[in-house]
């Protein structure tokens, strides 16, 4: 479908890392890989298991994310919204149980990252804060606090 900039081989075949896949796993098109993965891994910690040119590979708390650069998917019907700038990932919130939101919170104001929400204690059991990759993804990361915290049924 779309292009590879990448010089030489890929760090592993694409069914191999595709048979290593959780069953439920991140795809997100960005305009620059290394841009996104210096985010994630300031901003996240999250663990890079290989990237380049064209795509990159990590671990962010317990979800497995894939970075594809917006190259590799010419010729798809999202390629006009990308190269026109659209927004992306509007109306999708990526939510991650059991990462310090304050911590995020903190290295996302250092990364100079926006942050949508600072960390706070939401109704529905979570002291979550939402922050904006480089590309526009809103990732909403927290830990569980009382009443969520704890027995879901009185012993």
């Amino acid at each position: 479908m779309g292009r590879k900039l990448r010089q030489g081989d890929p760090w592993m075949p694409g069914f191999r890392y595709g048979a290593l896949l959780p069953p439920l796993s991140l795809n997100l098109l960005v305009a620059d890989v290394a841009r996104a993965v210096a985010f994630y891994q300031q901003v996240f910690e999250a663990e890079v298991h290989y990237f380049d040119i064209d795509f990159g590979a990590l671990r962010v708390g317990p979800a497995e994310v894939m970075l594809h650069a917006d190259h590799t998917h010419e010729g798809h019907p999202w390629t006009a919204d990308l190269a026109a700038g659209k927004t992306r990932g509007l109306g999708i919130q990526l939510r991650l149980l059991g990462i310090d939101p304050d911590k995020v919170a903190a290295r996302a104001s250092e990364a100079g990252a926006f942050i949508a929400a600072p960390p706070a204690d939401k109704g529905h059991g979570w002291r979550e804060t939402l922050v904006r990759d480089p590309d526009g993804y809103e990732w909403a990361v927290g830990v569980l606090i009382p009443p969520a915290k704890g027995p879901l049924r009185p012993t």
